[in-house]
């Protein structure tokens, strides 16, 4: 699999913001592959959050938008998601991931991140 790896998650107290960044090892899963921004709340099955292509188009989960942000930085292979006015419903761990990428009919690779935690308190 591809390896990423997260970090930028914390506590934070609600309406606060955070800044998650994820590492893809892989240049070009970065360059040619759709990533994503999934969450996964205490109880709650995992859901897609957000992700973003590499022409850069984006799409935002409904709860979120308005909210969060996701981004990438080419030089760096390097995936974001800015947490603005966050809700304690947004409580969870959140994970950065490829799913299966193809290119030219051929398998490219796909991952998961170890996912890094993200606390909103009142």
């Amino acid at each position: 699999q591809v390896q990423l790896v997260e970090s930028g998650g914390g506590s934070v107290q609600a309406g606060g913001s955070l800044k998650l960044s994820c590492a893809v090892v892989s240049g070009r899963i970065f360059r040619t592959c759709e990533l994503g921004w999934y969450r996964q709340a205490p109880g709650k099955e995992r859901e897609l959050v957000a992700s973003i292509s590499s022409e850069n188009t984006t799409s935002i989960a409904d709860s979120v938008k308005g909210r969060f942000t996701i981004s990438r930085d080419n030089a760096k292979n390097t995936l974001y998601l800015q947490m603005n006015n966050l809700k304690t419903e947004d409580t969870a761990v959140y994970y950065c991931a490829t799913q299966p990428c193809w290119v030219l009919g051929t398998y490219i690779g796909e991952g998961w991140g170890q996912g890094t935690q993200v606390t909103v308190s009142s």
